[in-house]
C-alpha cells in the first residue's frame, strides 16, 4: 500500500530529477541532444534519458524490489513493458511527458509517474516542472496538488456535467484511424472548444482539475494515461474505451473518453464518433 507519505516521498524525487535532470536543458539543449526514435513525431532528448535514469534508481531505492517500467527502456526494450502485467509493485515513468514541446522551448511538459500492483494501477503523479507542483492521486483517497515542499494546496476535482456543444475538451485525434479520424475532426464544432497541448499531463491535469470536460485519446501507451487516468477518475471522473469497456494497464489500443460522469462519457461518444 502507498500511503501519502510515500507518495511524497515519489513526488520530492521527480522534483530532484527535474531540477538536476531537466530544467537545467530546458531552451539550452546542445546539437545533438534531441533524436528522433520511431518517426519524426516520437522525439527523445537527453533530459529524457538523463531523468529517467535518476528516477528509476530512486524507485529502486523507496521501494527495493520494484519493478520500473520506463518509456525510454521500453523504446530500447519492448519486452519491459511485460514486467506491468501482473508484478506486485510495478512504476510506469515517462521522464518527459511533451518532449515535442519541450524540445522546441515550449512550457508544456511534466514528469508523470503511476504505480502499478498485480494489474491495477494504485497511485499517480504528474509533476509540472516549471509550476514546482505535483498533481497526486492515490487509489479510492482521492487526488491533489501537493506544492514543491509537499503541503496540501488544493483537492482535484472533475467538471460539472454539461451539453455537449458546452463541453471544453481536449482530443488527440492525431492517431486516429480512418474513416474515425475524419468523422472526429468534422465533428468537432459539435463542441464549444477544443484544446491541444501535445502534452497528456497537462491535459489531464486541466480535466481533473475541473478547467475541461473531456479528453480524448486513440493510442494508449501506459506511461502517457496511467497517471492521469487515475488524477482524473480520483477527482470523480469517469472514463472508458470507445467500445465502453473498462481501461486497464495492459490496454495499448481502443481508445479512451474520459468525462464528469457516464452520462457525460456517452453523449461525447455518440457526438463524435458514432457512424
Amino acid at each position: 500500500m502507498i500511503t501519502a507519505a510515500r507518495a511524497a516521498e515519489v513526488a520530492t524525487l521527480l522534483r530532484d530529477a527535474a531540477r538536476a535532470e531537466i530544467l537545467p536543458r530546458f531552451r539550452r539543449l546542445a546539437q545533438g541532444a534531441v533524436r528522433a526514435k520511431s518517426g519524426p513525431l516520437d522525439l527523445v532528448t537527453d533530459a529524457d534519458e538523463a531523468a529517467e535514469r535518476i528516477i528509476e534508481a530512486g524507485l529502486q531505492r523507496l521501494f527495493p524490489g520494484c519493478a520500473v517500467v520506463g518509456e525510454e527502456a521500453c523504446a530500447a526494450d519492448p519486452a519491459v513493458l511485460d514486467r506491468i502485467a501482473d508484478a506486485d509493485l510495478a512504476f510506469v515513468v515517462d521522464p518527459v511527458d511533451g518532449t515535442a514541446n519541450f524540445a522546441a522551448g515550449v512550457p508544456l511538459f511534466g514528469c508523470m509517474v503511476a504505480a502499478v500492483s498485480k494489474g491495477e494501477v494504485v497511485a499517480g503523479w504528474i509533476h509540472d516542472p516549471l509550476g514546482d507542483d505535483t498533481a497526486i492521486a492515490l487509489r479510492g483517497e482521492g487526488a491533489w496538488i501537493a506544492d514543491g515542499e509537499g503541503r496540501h494546496m488544493a483537492d482535484l476535482r472533475v467538471a460539472a456535467p454539461a451539453p455537449v456543444d458546452r463541453m471544453v475538451a481536449a482530443v488527440s485525434w492525431m492517431y486516429l484511424p480512418e474513416p474515425l479520424r475524419g468523422r472526429v475532426t468534422a465533428r468537432l464544432p459539435r463542441l464549444a472548444t477544443t484544446v491541444g497541448f501535445r502534452c497528456a499531463a497537462h491535459e489531464y491535469r486541466l480535466a481533473a482539475g475541473g478547467h475541461a470536460h473531456a479528453l480524448l485519446f486513440n493510442r494508449l501507451m501506459p506511461w502517457d494515461h496511467l497517471p492521469g487516468w487515475l488524477l482524473h477518475r480520483e477527482a470523480g471522473g469517469y472514463a472508458a474505451r470507445f467500445d465502453g469497456s473498462a481501461y486497464v494497464p495492459t490496454h495499448r489500443d481502443g481508445g479512451l473518453i474520459c468525462a464528469p460522469d457516464r452520462d457525460s462519457w456517452e453523449a461525447l461518444r455518440h457526438a463524435l464518433l458514432d457512424p
